[in-house]
């Protein structure tokens, strides 16, 4: 069974689950980026009944105009297609004003932008996602069908959910696991969300991504032609020492997070919480560094 055939058949499955769990059709989870356009373009092969969905972040430009651009062409086509916008304690938040309210900034450890920007949404729903086991050591034993959740008793994962040699669907092991742990596996569901993720293309590679997107003249994100490796938040700490180029092509981006660490440490003085960074810079360098300051190894939060 080729790669494509078989991140099909997976999207398939994962499609009919969808309706057999919560008689909706499947949702595909977009990010903008050329893992997620493959994978739309998949669904549309399979002949399946399916939902685009976005979850605005701090995203590039060109991410949001591509995002759109993409929409308007699925609509026409009869596709329906949302942009979620986060939502914490019943208000509307960005990546900078949800800084303030948790009183400290994300981080590699505490992803909390995360929770609340992407994986609080499609509860009870079956989404897909591009993720790829080569895109890092914590992914690469995942698989087509995750079932995630916020504790370790609340994760468990299934096998691929393809017999290669019959083609046919099956559920094999299943066993507890977390977000970090490398043996995530294609089907995973979430059981306080009571949400199904399927990876379709969970073994592909970059260059077989790149193969089929090129082969199949797709549209991608023009900022793959800008230098950029990889399409996420500007700024994201799992981006590691490429943030400083990030910054250098989006100033304003940098100001903004900036100013919501200015107002971080003001929500932070309005509580009596002790901090030794004294100034929005200060915070800054410490999260850019990925490293603490002298005398701010623990964060009292």
């Amino acid at each position: 069974m080729d790669l494509e055939h078989k991140a099909i058949e997976r999207i398939k499955m994962a499609a009919e689950m969808s309706q057999a769990y919560y008689g909706k059709p499947l949702i595909i989870v977009t990010s903008g980026g050329k893992d997620s356009d493959v994978c739309v373009e998949l669904a549309k092969r399979s002949g399946i009944a399916f939902e685009v969905h976005h979850h605005t972040t701090a995203d590039a430009p060109q991410t949001v105009y591509h995002v759109r651009q993409q929409f308007k062409k699925l609509e026409e086509q009869g596709v329906s297609c949302t942009i979620n916008y986060p939502i914490y304690k019943n208000q509307q938040v960005t990546m900078w004003s949800l800084i303030p309210q948790k009183l400290m900034p994300p981080t590699r450890s505490i992803r909390y932008c995360c929770s609340v920007i992407k994986e609080a949404a499609n509860a009870n729903r079956v989404i897909v996602t591009g993720v790829r086991k080569e895109e890092s050591v914590q992914r690469s034993s995942r698989g087509a069908l995750e079932r995630l959740g916020r504790t370790k008793k609340e994760m468990i994962l299934f096998d691929d959910g393809l017999d290669e040699e019959n083609d046919q669907i099956v559920m094999d092991k299943i066993y507890l696991n977390n977000d970090n742990d490398p043996r995530r596996r294609p089907l995973e569901h979430c059981q306080t969300k009571g949400k199904f993720v399927c990876n379709p293309i969970i073994d592909w590679t970059t260059r077989d991504v790149w193969d089929f997107i090129h082969s199949e003249k797709l549209e991608v994100n023009p900022l793959y032609q800008c230098g950029f490796d990889r399409v996420g938040c500007i700024g994201c700490p799992m981006a590691g020492k490429a943030r400083y180029w990030e910054f250098e092509q989006f100033s304003a981006y940098e100001r903004m997070y900036r100013r919501a660490f200015a107002e971080m440490l003001d929500a932070r003085k309005q509580r009596g919480m002790d901090t030794r960074w004294k100034t929005a810079d200060e915070v800054f360098s410490w999260w850019m560094d990925d490293k603490n300051l002298d005398g701010q190894m623990k964060l009292d939060v």
